[in-house]
């Protein structure tokens, strides 16, 4: 029954109201019983206890929930631009996403960062314009803010009734009727009334653009309209769900979450209008065949496929249950106890468990299907971004890619005996967060740790020592460069030792080249396979020159936009061995880069501050002052957002001198832009 199954994502802003509107969709739903609050640390969403502590979302937290006969798979995305791979894996697994907006705040940075993510993975989705009850709140403002910032085409399906501390529910522009929420009953009775004589006109006018706008995308429904007729409900909303699921209309709602208003409405337009699993385009896939030759393929959404297709997009560790995969179904079925093949390994793992996700609390299942979500226990090697499938049909989907980290600090355990648990718990974590990534660094000795920012360095040294029980020192932040080549080299390595009494040759050319800023690292072979020589001879060239990819040049820093390409080889059946070209192999990359020139590169991040008018002078003098260089700047009602990009190793402790200049009512948010030469 895909028809009745909807994966949907709550996206917005940091603190727009994303986990505190899931608490009251689960509520109504009847999936919990008594509304947690944010402010009070008692979120069912925010089950870690950091999150409980900071009032923040940091895991992404996937529930399932139904309403009016559809199951919804819900999941909850962070705001905060450090857990920007946890919002993008979410991503590339939904079929629809509801973007909270705040009534007040309107679009905020990173409201701008999680919707141009969403357009790059197709995603159709609505808005909820939240915090209606707060002073300054501006529905329409919000919609003409999204309409410009991203060239949506908006249309509202209700209007509020009144605004700030005069809001009194909404007006359903379909159905042409009032809303009111019964406080006492904490939202979850409400009564529809006719439109007020005081409300009559705006609601006419706002219908009339609504229907205006719906008709313009539908041939039939305009033929109607232009001929003066009127069109019927359910031929209305049939227009707008094709409109939605085509991305030429973003439907808007509002209400106020946390005063329990408007609520019940966004749920059933989540049923109504955003996708089933069957009815977005078909995912993308690969199908490996023999020599590793690949062939673009789509992935159709079928429960009675033969061969099941799955995507592991997060790891969560489990005290109990030990390593969680969450898994979206593409395709087929799979069932507990079976085994699966972990295509992007090449190796097969068996399920001990399928779990049904709520929260914090699991439901045993006996098998899942194409187009659901649940999740995997007993999977040892699976890493987010994997692809589940059978050895029959290996194809492997478009893995998620995430940015590379830009901050480290060194950590080491406070006493020899925690360095074990302090190793095992590093692995643990880098397995659930790919952005987090941990070395021993050869010139200090040192443990090196290395994240996306600092409160999310934060929040992992914090995870090791609360939740892993492992005690440990860090030291201060340290910017995490890179080396790349400037200019084109070829290399030719000769290696030929004598191990146990055997005889191992290997000799190889490769070529070095820059690659476009951005673009990453690329190994690429261009030797023919499928001769005489061996698959696992090319195997291991290719793992040793992606080792050391992520060993540097010079410095020890990973290399950046670097590729490499195998151009000959000579091999000889007797005595040419896997081990003698990885050796030969490293050896070559050293040389070949050594002699193309490589530079020290430095992160520069893109930086987005908002501030009240008669601060940002002084906000642009702090960012100038730290090598930072203005791009842009725009006006918001009661403030300006500046946009401009600076080197990492000049943002430390920006937050503090930001604050001092502004009487702390401006603040920042910061993302990876690129990595460019170290000045």
């Amino acid at each position: 029954m895909l028809d009745k199954m909807r994966n949907i994502g709550i996206m917005a802003h940091i603190d727009a109201g994303k986990t505190t509107t899931t608490e009251r969709i689960l509520y109504y739903s009847g999936k919990i019983h008594k509304i947690g609050e944010i402010d009070d640390g008692a979120a069912t969403m925010d089950f870690m206890q950091q999150e409980q502590d900071r009032g923040i979302t940091i895991a992404s937290a996937a529930i399932t929930t139904e309403w009016k006969g559809c199951q919804i798979n819900i999941i909850d995305t962070p705001g905060h631009v450090d857990f920007t791979a946890e919002v993008e894996r979410s991503l590339r697994v939904l079929d629809g996403a509801v973007a909270v907006i705040c009534a007040v705040g309107w679009v905020q940075p990173q409201t701008e960062t999680v919707w141009r993510q969403a357009d790059e993975f197709n995603v159709p989705r609505i808005c909820f314009v939240n915090k209606m009850d707060r002073i300054g709140a501006d529905f329409f403002g919000a919609m003409k803010d999204v309409h410009e910032k991203f060239g949506a085409e908006t249309v509202a399906l209700e209007i509020p009734i009144g605004a700030g501390q005069d809001f009194d529910g909404v007006i359903d522009l379909l159905e042409m009727k009032e809303i009111h929420w019964d406080m006492e009953s904490e939202g979850e009775k409400f009564t529809t009334g006719p439109i007020s004589d005081a409300n009559k006109a705006l609601a006419e006018e706002w219908h009339e653009k609504l229907v205006d706008t719906v008709a313009s995308t539908d041939d039939e429904l305009a033929e109607i309209y232009l001929e003066g007729g009127e069109i019927p409900v359910d031929q209305l909303k049939a227009a707008i769900r094709k409109a939605v699921l085509n991305r030429t209309i973003v439907p808007f709602l509002c209400g106020s979450s946390r005063h329990n208003q408007g609520v019940q409405p966004l749920m059933d337009a989540i049923v109504d209008y955003l996708p089933a699993p069957d009815e977005i385009p078909p995912a993308e896939g690969i199908h490996i065949k023999k020599h590793d030759e690949e062939e673009k393929i789509s992935v159709p959404c079928d429960p009675n496929a033969k061969t099941p297709i799955g995507l592991v997009f997060k790891i969560q560790y489990d005290r109990e249950a030990g390593i969680l995969c969450f898994v979206r179904m593409y395709s087929g079925k799979i069932s507990t106890g079976t085994q699966v093949y972990n295509v992007t390994k090449k190796k097969r793992e068996r399920i001990n468990r399928i779990l049904r996700v709520n929260a914090n609390h699991m439901e045993q299942m006996d098998s899942v299907s194409a187009g659901d979500i649940a999740v995997f226990v007993g999977l040892k090697l699976a890493q987010t971004g994997d692809t589940l499938g059978s050895e029959g049909m290996p194809v492997l989907l478009e893995s998620v890619k995430f940015p590379e980290p830009v901050i480290s600090v060194a950590i080491e355990p406070e006493t020899m005996s925690d360095r074990d648990k302090l190793n095992t718990t590093l692995e643990i974590l880098s397995r659930e967060d790919p952005t987090f990534t941990h070395r021993d660094d050869e010139e200090t000795g040192q443990l090196v740790i290395s994240g996306m920012g600092e409160l999310h360095l934060d929040v992992l040294v914090t995870r090791i020592r609360d939740d892993f029980k492992v005690q440990c020192r860090v030291g201060a932040p340290q910017v995490t460069y890179r080396e790349a080549v400037t200019q084109a080299a070829d290399y030719s390595e000769e290696y030929s030792r004598v191990i146990a009494g055997k005889e191992n040759n290997a000799r190889l050319t490769l070529h070095v080249e820059p690659r476009e800023t951005g673009s990453g690292n690329l190994y690429t072979c261009n030797v023919k396979k499928g001769g005489e020589i061996p698959d696992e001879i090319f195997d291991a060239i290719e793992q040793s020159i992606n080792n050391c990819f992520g060993g540097g040049i010079k410095m020890g820093y990973p290399c950046a936009d670097t590729g490499i390409t195998l151009t000959g080889i000579s091999y000889d059946p007797l005595t040419s061995t896997t081990v003698a070209f990885a050796a030969a192999a490293a050896e070559a990359f050293d040389k070949v880069c050594m002699s193309a020139d490589p530079q020290m590169l430095e992160p520069v991040m893109a930086v987005d501050i908002e501030s009240p008018t008669e601060f940002v002078g002084d906000a642009m003098s702090l960012i100038t002052q730290r090598g930072g260089i203005i791009g842009s700047m725009e006006e918001k009602t009661g403030g300006n957002i500046v946009h401009c990009q600076a080197p990492m190793e000049k943002m430390f402790g920006f937050t503090t001198s930001l604050r001092s200049v502004s009487q702390g009512r401006a603040s920042f948010s910061m993302t990876f832009s690129h990595f460019q030469k170290k000045s």
